[in-house]
């Protein structure tokens, strides 16, 4: 999934919407991204988004507030649907 993210982020694509339901898994054991339906393309890395969209679970503290973000808002999702896997409930609950 890191390395998913990683090569998307190379492309300045912030996805933006990382949750289970968008990982998939291939008959193979590869893992996929899916649904870039409120992706958004970044003219540079530097560049920052505005728009609050996502899963509120695992939506960043930038996007909670309303403030600009970046790819960083698509790692702390990452982080949130990781510790989820691990501990069979999300990090947050309100």
């Amino acid at each position: 999934m890191v390395l998913a993210l990683g090569h998307i982020h190379s492309k300045n694509i912030l996805h933006r919407d990382l949750k289970p339901k968008n990982i998939l898994l291939t008959k193979s054991n590869v893992i996929k991204i899916g649904d870039f339906g409120i992706s958004k393309m970044l003219d540079h890395t530097f560049d920052m988004a505005k728009t609050a969209t996502g899963t509120p679970y695992y939506l960043s503290p930038e996007i909670i507030k309303a403030e600009p973000y970046n790819f960083k808002a698509d790692i702390w999702s990452l982080g949130v649907l990781l510790y989820e896997m691990c501990a069979f409930h999300p990090p947050f609950t309100a």
